[in-house]
């Protein structure tokens, strides 16, 4: 008796899905994502569109720290300069909405590369090191430059920047789509470049660089094209962020928010691009679950409410200490595990 999967095609190989259980997985995501922002209340749809912010950031750091192997701690920067860029861009330059997502990307991919210059040299906590270097520079020319950026004052966008012909773009429901849109896209982007030569190139100096370098691989090349890529989507996470919320503030930006997105990957999955969704999911909903308990708590006890900060914090600490040393592949890799599992079921061994 025949199992498992059989291709008899160069095109049923390379599928995104290979077998129609996989298809109908799909078209199931697709129908829940088209039918929820008709049947979800606004609380739901900030939920849907944080996670949607959150996968795009996410992966693009896995692009940089799960394929290529490059650690950054220089997130929440790179986020802050594609933010600040497309505020900029809207007040000082007029520019619409649909030039400052772009450009801002572009800026920050130029901003990352020129930060990953240093990786040539470095690796490893030295990187990071780096990296983090990166952070607290890009937080001190934001603060301080009060000329461009407004320093520690909120920067607030005009309206007439999210104006598409003569269709003003506001409300959640509305930035749903376009944030949906924006996160389809950059999974499709992501899953077809580790299929392509500079994708496996990644992936080769991520497992080992000087073997890389040895059979042609051009590592300063590659790596700072790793930066620049990242650094896009990062850029691009930063500008939606400011168009949807229309307020851009410093505080969003700091070292804590590249920790948070370092956690959501090694939670979800370093080199997974479905993983960096679950983790991003993940480290959305679990704060707004655990702030909801909460609340019905401080009735009974007043000082729940402050000791919910804490309280978040140590359940994160303690589930990425759970993810390192029970399932180091994150969600990721339970998800395959389980999939596998019925597949094979009832025959396990």
């Amino acid at each position: 008796m025949e199992c498992g999967i059989f291709h008899t095609t160069y095109q049923q190989d390379m599928a995104f899905r290979h077998t129609w259980m996989e298809k109908a997985r799909l078209v199931l995501l697709l129908g829940f994502i088209i039918i929820f922002p008709f049947v979800a209340n606004r609380y739901w749809l900030t939920l849907a569109n944080q996670i949607g912010l959150a996968a795009i950031g996410a992966i693009g750091l896995n692009i940089l720290t799960g394929f290529t192997g490059q650690i950054s701690l220089g997130q929440g920067a790179f986020m802050a300069v594609g933010a600040y860029g497309a505020g900029i861009m809207a007040n000082r330059l007029g520019w619409p909405i649909w030039l400052t997502i772009p450009a801002a990307s572009l800026l920050t991919a130029g901003v990352g590369a020129i930060f990953g210059i240093p990786s040539l040299r470095l690796k490893g906590l030295y990187l990071a090191i780096a990296t983090l270097a990166a952070q607290q520079i890009i937080d001190w020319l934001i603060t301080h430059w009060t000329s461009l950026t407004g320093g520690v004052e909120a920067l607030v966008l005009r309206r007439e920047a999210n104006v598409v012909l003569g269709v003003a773009l506001r409300g959640d429901r509305t930035f749903y789509w376009i944030i949906m849109a924006f996160a389809a896209a950059t999974t499709l982007f992501t899953a077809n470049l580790f299929r392509t030569r500079v994708g496996r190139a990644f992936v080769a100096i991520r497992d080992q660089d000087i073997a890389a370098e040895v059979i042609g691989i051009n590592l300063f090349l590659y790596k700072l094209l790793a930066f620049a890529t990242s650094s896009f989507f990062v850029g691009l996470t930063g500008a939606l962020t400011a168009h949807y919320r229309g307020i851009i503030s410093w505080e969003r930006f700091t070292i804590e928010t590249s920790i948070l997105y370092l956690a959501m990957i090694i939670i979800g999955g370093l080199g997974s691009v479905s993983g960096s969704i679950y983790g991003a999911a993940f480290m959305v909903l679990v704060p707004a679950f655990i702030t909801n308990v909460g609340r019905q708590f401080q009735t009974t006890i007043p000082a729940m409410a402050q000791l919910l900060p804490f309280i978040q914090q140590g359940i994160f600490g303690i589930v990425i200490i759970f993810f390192l040393v029970i399932e180091p592949e994150g969600l990721a890799k339970i998800w395959r595990d389980i999939k596998s599992y019925f597949a094979l079921w009832p025959f396990s061994y």
